[in-house]
């Protein structure tokens, strides 16, 4: 019986001796061919963690390249930072907080005032605080591919969220794209073309001389995402682009509805019979489905029947107010070349692909990610934040996932994916 016992012993030790040995199975973090001791992240307002309508600090740390880069440090990545505002300007550019619901369940919002503004420019604009020290973080809120290439987006007239990570003798000569490429690094993310998309739409397609509102073409679009990846590639160096958005796919776009809006006209007596008129770019038509209004249409809803408005030919909503079925299936087939042109250069610069316009596609009807239910529904859909565009923090980490399995996929690389259940959408009142 002794004998059995010490032999019952000892092979219960051994199995437990090799139930604590990995698997073969077991997922063990891999650079693969990828080097990602140097990262830097190039992009707009996605990168740099903007959310809520305003770059502030609890939104600068969940940017997704930050994710990113905790991730990479299992796999030889090294030192990332971004130019986070201070504690004491933790509001940076002011931005929007959830204030609670009025009587019919719509959401409140309040501004909350910038804490980062060092002043103004010649026109009033703000300035703020500047951070010229080295940075991985890249990301600059409203960087088009276009405006990338001028100088004058650099300076006191053009962004201010370039502006403020220009040296002064830098402001106004140096181009978004030659500040990028000048970075030192060794693997680098690029998601450009949003905006130069974006801004278009969300000015309902309408003639304009803002630069930041037009639709970039597909000519010059191949030229310049060509340079800007060749520039970031001199020293094949590996990385990761990302396809832009269908913006139909976000809150801001479908969060008022056609269909609300005449709920709401049907509801009043006097507008009951009324029909709301849009003015399009082949004249005055009555609004019909597929037209889309933005998040900030409220405003407009408020104006209804002032002299008119809304409801006379002679008044109609504004071009610049609507985006109609005919100019969405215009930025969406813009969207599409667009992307054809990511594609090709991803695929001749054998570069990592993550199509996060497939992504959020499945995500507009709702979809369930690692147990975390994200949507395009505004406040309760948890990935986008109270403008209706940018991402919340668990926005972030389901997205900084899409490109690391793009990233493992091309390189062969074994990254960790995020656990988005640590991460949170809208912030609620308490």
């Amino acid at each position: 019986m002794k004998k059995n016992f010490k032999l019952y012993i000892g092979l219960a030790a051994l199995a437990l001796a090799t139930s604590c040995k990995p698997s073969l199975d077991e997922f063990e973090p891999a650079k693969g061919s990828a080097d990602f001791s140097q990262f830097i992240a190039v992009g707009n307002s996605l990168t740099s963690g903007y959310a809520d309508n305003g770059l502030y600090l609890a939104g600068q740390r969940v940017a997704f390249p930050n994710l990113m880069a905790e991730q990479f440090k299992t796999v030889g990545g090294g030192a990332f930072t971004s130019p986070f505002f201070s504690e004491a300007e933790a509001n940076g550019s002011g931005y929007l907080r959830l204030k609670g619901f009025d009587e019919n369940g719509s959401p409140e919002t309040e501004f909350v005032p910038a804490q980062a503004e060092r002043g103004k420019n010649a026109l009033g604009n703000p300035l703020y605080t500047k951070h010229t020290d080295p940075i991985q973080n890249l990301g600059v809120p409203g960087m088009r591919l276009d405006l990338a290439f001028a100088e004058i987006f650099g300076s006191q007239f053009g962004n201010p969220y370039f502006e403020r990570l220009l040296p002064e003798n830098q402001v106004g000569k140096t181009t978004y794209m030659q500040y990028a490429v000048s970075q030192e690094h060794t693997f680098f993310s690029f998601w450009l073309g949003n905006n130069d998309v974006l801004g278009y739409s969300m000015n309902g397609a309408a003639a304009t001389d803002d630069p930041t509102k037009t639709m970039i073409s597909v000519a010059q679009f191949t030229q310049l995402y060509n340079a800007f990846i060749n520039g970031l590639t001199a020293k094949q160096q590996k990385g990761v682009v990302a396809t832009i958005p269908d913006v139909t796919v976000v809150p801001f776009f479908n969060t008022v509805t056609l269909q609300m809006i005449n709920a709401g006209l049907a509801a009043n007596p006097a507008t009951a019979n009324l029909k709301l008129l849009i003015k399009t770019k082949t004249g005055v038509r009555p609004a019909e489905e597929g037209d889309l209004f933005g998040l900030t249409f409220r405003a407009n809803i408020a104006r209804f029947g002032q002299n008119g408005y809304g409801f006379s030919p002679l008044n109609p909503i504004e071009d610049s107010a609507v985006l109609d079925k005919a100019e969405v299936a215009e930025v969406l087939q813009r969207i599409k070349e667009l992307n054809a042109v990511i594609k090709q250069v991803a695929d001749s610069k054998d570069l990592a692909l993550a199509d996060v316009n497939a992504f959020l596609n499945k995500v507009k009807a709702g979809y369930n990610y690692n147990g975390v239910h994200i949507s395009a529904a505004f406040i309760t859909g948890n990935a986008f934040s109270l403008d209706g565009i940018h991402l919340t923090p668990i926005g972030n980490a389901v997205v900084a996932n899409v490109f690391i399995d793009a990233i493992n996929a091309k390189y062969n690389s074994k990254v960790p994916k995020i656990d988005v259940s640590k991460y949170g959408g809208v912030s609620f009142p308490n």
